[in-house]
């Protein structure tokens, strides 16, 4: 599923929308960013409370297309910067991680069958 459809299909907010649309394979959902690093899978969107600009240079590292970020959290100017200096979309959602992982894994799954 592409990262427009992914932010369509669920009604988040496309805050920074990448230059080019890419594929999610996959979800991850944490706010330690050494654990995003050591176990999370390339291709996937990262789910996190986690609003700066560190996190995208996770993104950006491990090759995730997005970021979704919880709870309605404000997303400051230098991490939307960021994420268009380096490719990764934000999504925001007033949902919690809990919520938003399971929407996430509904869509990515629905769409494979």
């Amino acid at each position: 599923m592409k990262t427009s459809q992914l932010a369509e299909s669920l009604k988040y907010s496309l805050v920074v929308a990448p230059e080019e649309d890419r594929e999610i394979v996959t979800g991850y959902t944490s706010d330690l960013l050494s654990d995003v690093m050591g176990n999370a899978e390339e291709g996937s969107v990262f789910i996190t409370i986690q609003a700066h600009r560190n996190t995208i240079a996770v993104a950006q590292q491990l090759d995730f297309p997005a970021v979704i970020i919880c709870n309605n959290r404000p997303i400051p100017h230098d991490m939307e910067n960021a994420a268009r200096q380096n490719d990764v979309a934000i999504l925001k959602t007033e949902d919690n991680q809990f919520i938003a992982s399971y929407k996430v894994y509904l869509a990515l799954n629905t769409q494979k069958q």
